[in-house]
């Protein structure tokens, strides 16, 4: 059996939006961290929810997960709290609209509705309303009903896709953006809209049998601002003062308007009147002028930032100030920037006071190269050159430079650079860009140093390989390195890697028709060609004893050739996606991969299987470089980042590695088939249509977690079977009840609904059984009666068609109404008791939140209003 050791990550990650920690790799653990973060929403607790493009949301309290939510099959890209904090709604690229409640920590609710991606959405909880507002690339903007589950109207205004969405302060006013760069202006009716699904309404539109004024749209169009940029809405944001409006779009520019209050409307209006009376001085009086939405809401200003805008913000610090605005823009170089918008400022109405900017790449990292020693890396991109320190992983020199496609230490302090419009960059790390050459027509695509390093060799595009000598030349007095060309050799086709033996011996080329042509480096007389690859050789590289070539191909294989006759000893389906790097470790046969897939694959030459994969870039990975003996292993990707991956001393096995990839293989299989319906539930399970139609179902997803906890429920019902199958005593059964509530208590609540969808029935009689001795032992009530309600909701059909268990559920509904009657009581009296300290205390106990309890008065009677009386202190008892 063969062991091996583990490698271990860190992130150098000041490229990207989010940071990677030091930590083992475990397969668990990764999966979590690779989650591309698409979107966040702050709530009013000071919570944080995120959403992941894996489907999953997790709502943070500081730096820990408080709250994990599984519902989506497609990236969230979308998220808003409720005004109290209480419910989170998320939409996502699967189309569906799912509402979540953060106290119970369950799904409430999953709308479907939509044709393509959610964009944005907003609760709206004011006027006597309970609905969401969602929009979506479909073009169409829809409100939900969330006590009815139902869509209830549907407004279509926007000629492309709708991108951001927001509602007013005092959510009468809606504001959409959309592809065709224009801000629309809605106005919300509150008094139709909450009678849609009243008697003779007809959802989403009106009936003609009925009266026009209970059939009457909810949200009528009041016009379109104007906007500078003709780019699509990216963003839009009404200040928490409800004074202001921005909105951004896809490009560098946030525009700022003001809602004018009603006052500053009349003067308006009134000095339009007042001009036209002059202008038609002596002529036939005509009709009133009347305001359009862009006089109603003018633009004060504009913020512009020095590249593009992925999102802004409004600081809350400015919301009591008047004539002062200050904007959090996020950009797409990864910096940020905060700007003052003064509009009483007329010679500089918009300044940056402040930014943050990293140390990193803008652009995605496409090749990296480390040092002789081992001490530096130099990383290159679209924009620079970057030196790092290995072991203190900070950024100690930034080189400017063309669009680098490869880069080679020549020394120790000499780095030379092939750019994409086929120039040679000679850097010294002390005293700059020493030279620039005009090396090729094309891209270089490819640079490799000679063994002895007294030299490079630089194939391109042009078809054409070169021969570079470094030297030393006088400049201005000084010596100083230079690249002085020797010869040139013409290939029949685009050169996109060349290698050389250790020895030094061969030079391997990769050409653009998918062969690999090895010449002898001295005379470059032809030796071998290595044809066998569907489509071209991305990058190879050859073993330290000169006994080996291995070539990474975009068809996703690696083959690995003998290099004395050419003859391939093995083709491995290695990636997913294109191969895009591969390097060897020195004075072994195990070897690393990268690939478009996003991964880092190590393997073994000689037994030709893979070792360990290893998972962690949100983008797909463009360079790769292995210290000399694979102690440390660097890799740069499109998320921008670099990652170092050190070798630690966990030992494993290949069988560990192969049974976690079998499981993945299969959880992705089984989570990506389409799920039947509930049993019972009256849906057709030959007409899958039927389900997808649903304008609403449970928010419910299976993953690993759940089937795990499936099983372990399943086992504990199978023991309380067993144990009270033979008249059994009443102890028996309520010890047997307890260990099916120990179970349920390591179960997260959040996956308790898609744990009892998949129960079987006959599972579902014995946990009927299970409820009835919790329910008469009192043993959780809240979470007892969300599952029963659950239960007889999936399997009504059954249930009701069954006689025996008909004595059951009538004891269970009679003991589970004294047990509710109970609990009702208690918190009337609490309540009560809430009520009379407020009275007692004034205002001293405001902020406690009675306010939200009073909702829950049993008596639903409204406390009256006590002004400026204070008498004796009254002792009240609060049954816990």
């Amino acid at each position: 059996m063969s062991l091996y050791l583990r490698y271990a990550t860190q992130t150098w990650s000041y490229h990207e939006s989010r940071k990677y920690s030091s930590a083992r790799i475990s397969s668990t653990h990764h999966r979590t961290l690779e989650s591309s973060h698409m979107g966040h929403q702050n709530s009013p607790e000071g919570f944080v929810a995120a959403g992941y493009a894996d489907g999953s949301i997790r709502i943070w309290d500081g730096d820990h997960v408080k709250i994990l939510f599984n519902g989506h099959r497609g990236a969230v890209t979308a998220l808003g709290f409720d005004p109290l904090g209480a419910r989170l709604a998320s939409g996502s690229a699967d189309t569906d609209l799912i509402v979540w409640d953060v106290v119970a920590e369950c799904g409430l609710a999953r709308f479907r509705g939509h044709k393509d991606q959610i964009t944005g959405l907003s609760f709206l909880t004011r006027n006597g309303l309970d609905h969401i507002v969602s929009c979506s690339k479909d073009s169409l903007i829809k409100f939900w009903d969330i006590g009815t589950k139902h869509c209830v109207e549907t407004v279509i205004g926007h000629r492309g896709e709708v991108w951001a969405l927001d509602v007013g302060q005092d959510e009468r006013m809606l504001l959409t953006g959309a592809a065709d760069g224009e801000v629309r202006v809605w106005t919300i009716d509150p008094d139709a809209l909450s009678q849609k699904l009243e008697p003779g309404v007809v959802a989403g539109g009106w009936d003609e049998s009925t009266e026009p004024d209970a059939a009457k749209r909810a949200v009528t169009s009041r016009g379109v601002l104007e906007r500078q940029s003709k780019e699509r809405v990216v963003t839009l944001k009404v200040h928490p003062n409800g004074r202001y409006i921005a909105a951004q779009g896809a490009d560098r520019l946030v525009q700022v308007y003001r809602i004018r209050t009603l006052d500053e409307i009349k003067k308006k209006l009134a000095r339009l009147k007042k001009r036209k009376e002059k202008k038609n001085k002596g002529e036939q009086e005509e009709s009133e002028p009347v305001l359009t939405v862009a006089d109603e809401i003018p633009c004060i200003g504009n913020v512009r930032c020095s590249a593009k805008i992925r999102s802004f913000d409004f600081s809350l610090k400015s919301q009591d100030q008047q004539d002062t605005l200050t904007l959090l823009c996020a950009l797409a170089n990864n910096s940020i920037q905060v700007h003052v918008l003064e509009p009483s400022n007329k010679e500089q109405p918009t300044r940056l006071i402040t930014g943050i900017d990293m140390p990193g790449h803008r652009t995605d990292v496409r090749c990296l190269a480390l040092s002789p020693d081992n001490q530096m890396l130099a990383s290159g991109s679209s924009e620079s050159i970057k030196i790092w320190n290995v072991h203190s992983g900070q950024c100690v020199k930034t080189l400017e430079s063309g669009y680098a496609l490869c880069c080679e230490f020549i020394g120790p302090n000499l780095v030379v650079v092939g750019t994409k419009s086929g120039q040679l960059h000679l850097f010294d790390l002390a005293r700059g860009l020493l030279e620039t050459i005009e090396a090729h027509e094309g891209p270089v695509w490819s640079l490799q140093v000679w063994p002895d390093r007294k030299g490079v060799t630089t194939g391109s595009q042009d078809k054409e390989i070169k021969f570079w000598e470094c030297g030393m030349v006088v400049q201005d007095g000084v010596r100083r390195a230079a690249l002085v060309h020797t010869r040139t050799l013409r290939m029949s086709d685009n050169v996109l890697c060349i290698r050389y033996s250790p020895d030094g011996k061969l030079l391997a080329i990769a050409l653009l028709d998918s062969t690999v042509k090895v010449l002898y480096a001295d005379t470059l007389k032809f030796f071998l060609s290595l044809y066998g690859h569907k489509l071209p050789v991305m990058s190879m590289d050859i073993s330290s004893d000169n006994f080996l070539i291995i070539t990474a191909s975009s068809d996703k294989t690696i083959k690995i050739w003998g290099l004395d006759f050419g003859d391939c000893h093995k083709s491995l389906f290695a990636h997913q996606d294109a191969v895009m790097s591969i390097r060897f470790v020195w004075g072994t046969h195990y070897f690393f991969s990268t690939s478009k897939d996003k991964t880092l694959k190590y393997w073994d030459a000689d037994k030709f299987e893979q070792i360990l994969k290893l998972d962690g870039h949100a983008g797909e990975v463009w360079a790769l470089a292995v210290s000399k003996y694979g102690n440390q292993v660097f890799t740069g990707s499109h998320d921008r980042s670099i990652r170092i991956w050190e070798k630690t001393d966990d030992q494993f096995t290949l069988d560990e590695e192969r049974e976690k990839e079998l499981e993945e293989l299969y959880d992705q299989t089984l989570f990506d088939a389409p799920q039947d319906a509930p049993i019972g539930s009256g849906v057709d399970h030959n007409d899958s249509q039927t389900v997808i139609d649903n304008d609403t179902s449970l928010p419910t997803k299976q993953t690993p977690v759940t089937l795990q906890s499936t099983d372990r429920l399943i086992a504990a019902l199978d023991t309380f079977a067993e144990s009270t199958r033979n008249k059994p005593t009443k102890e028996t059964i309520k010890s047997a009840a307890y260990t099916v509530y120990t179970t349920l208590k390591t179960i997260r609540p959040t996956d308790l609904d898609t744990i009892l969808i998949v129960l079987s029935f006959s599972h579902v009689l014995v946990f009927l059984k299970v409820l009835d001795t919790w329910i008469e032992n009192s043993w959780n009530l809240h979470q007892t009666t969300r599952i029963l309600t659950t239960l007889l909701k999936t399997h009504h059909h059954q249930l009701t068609s069954t006689t025996p268990l008909t004595p059951l559920l009538l004891k269970t509904r009679k003991t589970l109404k004294t047990s509710l009657q109970s609990q009702k009581n208690v918190i009337g009296f609490n309540v009560a008791g809430l009520k009379v300290l407020r009275g007692v205390l004034g205002s001293e106990i405001s902020g406690f939140g009675i306010e939200e309890v009073e909702s829950l008065d049993v008596g639903k009677e409204k406390e009256k209003e006590r002004e400026g009386k204070r008498g004796k202190r009254k002792r009240v008892v609060v049954v816990s």
